[in-house]
């Protein structure tokens, strides 16, 4: 897969994340439960991601190698209840640009720091100067646009 495809394949993903935060934060507040929407949000999720995975899966991992993994390693729905809540919660407090682009803020500074020390098992990507340039950059583009 080429780089151009794999980039423009994160861009959908953005697109994607503020369509579904729009539409279960809006869920959240006709069901007056944040709790209730996000619920609905990761049941649905998961059903689609099952007939996903079922029907694209020719091996499935063995008992052994599920036993096998840390605990820890399971842990990521926890991080995506917490997000997704979190998010459904004040996207209609504070609207949703707001909280996309203050959402994009805490990536940036996170996922630079998880790349540099390797966290979650990923490549080690080293902070440099320029790396740090252009998350100011990139963190003063998004204050510009918010204020």
């Amino acid at each position: 897969m080429s780089s151009q495809y794999l980039l423009v394949l994160s861009v959908t993903v953005g697109v994607m994340v503020v369509i579904q935060g729009g539409i279960n934060a809006r869920l959240g507040m006709m069901l007056s439960n944040t709790l209730l929407a996000t619920s609905i949000a990761l049941l649905l999720s998961a059903i689609i991601t099952l007939i996903a995975f079922f029907i694209t899966t020719k091996e499935y991992p063995t008992v052994n190698q599920i036993k096998n993994i840390p605990i820890y390693w399971y842990m990521g729905g926890l991080f995506s209840f917490s997000g997704l809540s979190l998010f459904y919660y004040v996207i209609p407090r504070l609207g949703i640009s707001t909280v996309v682009t203050f959402g994009l803020t805490g990536q940036i500074i996170f996922a630079s720091i998880a790349a540099h020390y390797g966290w979650f098992g990923m490549p080690i990507e080293q902070i440099s100067i320029k790396k740090i340039i252009g998350m100011l950059i990139m963190i003063m583009g998004l204050t510009v646009i918010k204020y």
